[in-house]
């Protein structure tokens, strides 16, 4: 398959804190006096890849790891340092709310206006247009300039423009960052089918679930340079060992009630036999080991521990005590350690890939008893696509969370 983009040894410098006059006479300075330039920051270094026709591309990174200036540099609103990028195809870019859009037009110009920067005729732009419009959910304000709306009708417009006009690459930078839920699952649900047409697609999003549900392939940027080029499940646990935080973790300051007695101090996710997990995928066994430290003496006999699962939008998927099924998480008298953790083994795990929140409770007993700790959420738990049935087949998440592996069979009426 031909090569859509190219990417050969691209860095950028900016220097900071340098416009106008102050650049100018910092920059004489140095001429003058033979000064280094300390003032330089790269934000990406020697970067290179290929990227083939109908590939789904994740781009992974932390904030400042170069992502969006990668984009930048491929969509032409900035030049590398040095490298060389070529792309082969039209590209639509969607890197910012409202970017290539003209503040002063109103809505259905702005359509118009973006498909002839893509190259497109008119009647081209035309015949998608009732599908923008509908996507969009704008049609009232169509004709209403653009300054006038608010960031999130931005975002949609600009979205149902440059997934619509089917150029033949497609850059996304944080499109589900803006919007609400239903605007995102149809963002979502759109992206999918462009990447089913064989167009190529860049996708950066923090919502690792995504890229995870969309993408084939993921490159990782760590610090402006490229740390790994592989398949999407190894980007994407490449990328949970490198910052286990922000993926295993999340960064979440969950809301925290009880007594403080003991404390949940970290929720992570494992593989059986105890290796460090970025993400975990349907059907697989895993681990949730609940770290937690006793802050003060005491004893706690029928110690009960509960993970509840949900969806990011909320809704409750399935709940685990350690007493459903008798298990003592203690033995003997009751006593615990300073430190330790509780773990909670999941077989097979079934959850269609997405983005879930874990909540994490330690009470005295299962029903009437004190609540010690209870972290909302504790968790951020990304599933990716796995092979749950054993068949390579798995419903859309859209169409619900739980994967029950059910059998069939038919029963004729004529006995």
């Amino acid at each position: 398959m031909a090569l859509a983009i190219k990417v050969e040894g691209v860095s950028k410098r900016y220097r900071l804190g340098e416009f106008g006059r102050r650049k100018f006479f910092s920059d004489l300075r140095r001429k003058l006096t033979g000064a280094a330039d300390t003032e330089e920051f790269w934000a990406l270094r020697d970067v290179s890849f290929d990227v083939r026709e109908g590939d789904v591309l994740g781009v992974l990174g932390r904030n400042g790891a170069g992502k969006s200036t990668l984009l930048k540099i491929l969509s032409a609103i900035t030049a590398p340092t040095t490298g060389r990028i070529r792309v082969k195809g039209r590209m639509a870019s969607l890197l910012e709310v409202g970017t290539g859009f003209h503040m002063e037009l109103t809505g259905r110009d702005n359509i118009f206006l973006n498909g002839t920067i893509l190259g497109m005729s008119r009647g081209e732009v035309a015949a998608k247009l009732d599908e923008i419009i509908a996507f969009s959910g704008v049609e009232k304000f169509l004709d209403t300039p653009v300054k006038r709306y608010s960031s999130g009708m931005r975002v949609r417009l600009a979205f149902a423009v440059a997934a619509h006009l089917e150029p033949e690459i497609l850059v996304a930078d944080e499109v589900l960052a803006v919007g609400d839920a239903a605007f995102q699952q149809r963002c979502l649900g759109q992206l999918d089918r462009v990447s089913k047409s064989g167009r190529t697609v860049l996708f950066v999003s923090h919502n690792s679930a995504a890229v995870a549900s969309l993408c084939k392939r993921g490159v990782v940027l760590d610090g402006g340079r490229l740390v790994f080029d592989g398949t999407q499940t190894e980007a994407l646990d490449y990328y949970g060992c490198l910052n286990p935080v922000a993926v295993q973790q999340n960064g979440v300051e969950g809301v925290r009630a009880g007594s403080g007695e003991v404390q949940i101090t970290g929720v992570e996710l494992r593989a059986p036999g105890g290796k460090p997990l970025g993400t975990a995928r349907s059907g697989q066994d895993i681990e949730l080991w609940l770290r937690f430290r006793r802050n003060v003496a005491g004893r706690w006999p029928g110690l009960c521990v509960r993970v509840h699962v949900e969806t990011e939008f909320g809704t409750p998927v399935f709940v685990q005590f350690n007493d459903l099924s008798h298990a003592r998480v203690i033995d003997g008298p009751g006593e615990l350690p300073a430190s330790g953790a509780f773990v909670c083994s999941i077989p097979a795990l079934p959850l269609a890939p997405a983005l879930y929140h874990i909540e994490t409770e330690i009470r005295t007993a299962r029903r009437q008893g004190e609540t010690l700790d209870r972290l909302t959420p504790a968790m951020k738990l990304i599933v990716e696509k796995g092979d749950f049935f054993g068949t390579g087949e798995l419903p859309n998440a859209r169409l619900g969370a739980a994967l029950v592996n059910g059998q069939w069979r038919m029963e004729s009426d004529l006995a």
